[in-house]
């Protein structure tokens, strides 16, 4: 089983990209953030026809997610269950193949803006709701994948220059302690599982050349629980669609598992 993450910052923009890049690495699902499109313009004819099945969950301009499977999913959630949000960041759903379940979960993670703003406020209460949910989802799903945008740099080692963003957003002590938290519920970082080359990143701004410097954050993420830990044999990123036209800022995460 593959499975993978992209924040494809603009799905309507994106969607000749994510198509092609499905056909030359094919994944079991996606998981997919940044979607930017209310739901009813949500391009499920062309997903389709490419032989993807969808869950999605969108907003016009901002935000939106999206599960992309090979096979139908089902019990299907939008959002964190009894947390009030105007803003769609979550869908789930359970994969059913050959070997068993698996609980998916694709979470793009409010940005935060900077501490002390009511943004980050938000998002402090947004991943405390996410950890009080996911404990409930593991409890009645051992098997379960959280994957997506989390906007957050777990270590320094995840920053390319750690000292000129300490106490930043994404990097601050208070989202640090919230993502250990929630991986203390029996999640592992799947990138950590294995060797990894020296500044590995999933985000590049757009500013400042970063990408050509290799200026970047590792905030996107795949988390498995304590049942998969022993089934993932690989975890990378792959680069190549930063280097696309009009790319993304983010690149795509891939985890495989010997299921």
């Amino acid at each position: 089983m593959k499975l993978a993450t992209w924040n494809v910052n603009s799905l309507s923009v994106r969607l000749p990209q994510l198509l092609d890049w499905l056909a030359a690495n094919p994944v079991d699902a996606i998981a997919v953030q940044e979607t930017k499109l209310p739901d009813d313009k949500f391009p499920c004819g062309e997903l389709e026809a490419a032989g993807w099945h969808a869950a999605y969950h969108g907003q016009r301009t901002y935000n939106g997610v999206a599960l992309l499977t090979q096979q139908p999913i089902a019990e299907v959630f939008k959002n964190i269950p009894g947390f009030d949000d105007e803003q769609a960041r979550i869908v789930a759903g359970t994969l059913t193949g050959a070997a068993g379940k698996v609980r998916l979960i694709n979470a793009y993670f409010p940005n935060g803006q900077a501490p002390g703003t009511d943004k980050f406020a938000y998002k402090m209460r947004w991943m405390e709701a996410l950890r009080d949910w996911v404990r409930a989802e593991l409890s009645s799903h051992p098997r379960l994948v959280l994957m997506g945008d989390f906007n957050v740099a777990p270590e320094d080692r995840d920053v390319y220059d750690p000292v000129l963003w300490e106490g930043q957003i994404h990097c601050t002590d208070e989202e640090r302690t919230h993502l250990r938290a929630l991986i203390e519920l029996g999640l592992v970082d799947a990138f950590r599982l294995f060797d990894q080359p020296p500044r590995s990143w999933t985000w590049w701004d757009y500013r400042n050349l970063a990408f050509r410097r290799n200026q970047g954050l590792r905030i996107d993420h795949i988390l498995v629980s304590s049942a998969l830990k022993g089934a993932v044999t690989a975890c990378t990123i792959d680069k190549a669609p930063r280097k696309a036209e009009r790319p993304s800022d983010h690149a795509p995460v891939i985890a495989e598992f010997a299921l």
